[in-house]
């Protein structure tokens, strides 16, 4: 399993826009992916404007297969308004046993 932050960050103004395109628009599509077990919006209680996905997936290669497809271009499309003003940092995460 493993957990996949993307960490977006953009202007406190534009925060309310990032975030609809997001709930409308991005994540349907990403819990809809094969291995794709679920997925979470945070909003930063400290920073305005910075946003976190956190998806749990089965493993790399349904991440890869997302990656490299139409969903992904999709989702692509639809942050692109963002795209100028916004930094975008992606973290995997393994769990320790």
């Amino acid at each position: 399993m493993i957990t996949r932050m993307i960490i977006v960050t953009v202007p406190p103004e534009r925060a309310a826009e990032a975030q609809r395109l997001w709930k409308q628009n991005c994540a349907p599509i990403m819990i809809q992916q094969p291995g794709c077990f679920g997925e979470q919006f945070l909003r930063s209680r400290d920073t305005p404007g910075e946003l976190v996905s956190v998806q749990l997936w089965e493993d790399q290669k349904w991440i890869d297969a997302y990656r490299s497809g139409p969903a992904h271009q999709e989702i692509l499309r639809h942050t692109r308004s963002l795209m100028g003003v916004s930094k975008v940092e992606v973290r995997n995460y393994e769990m320790v046993s």
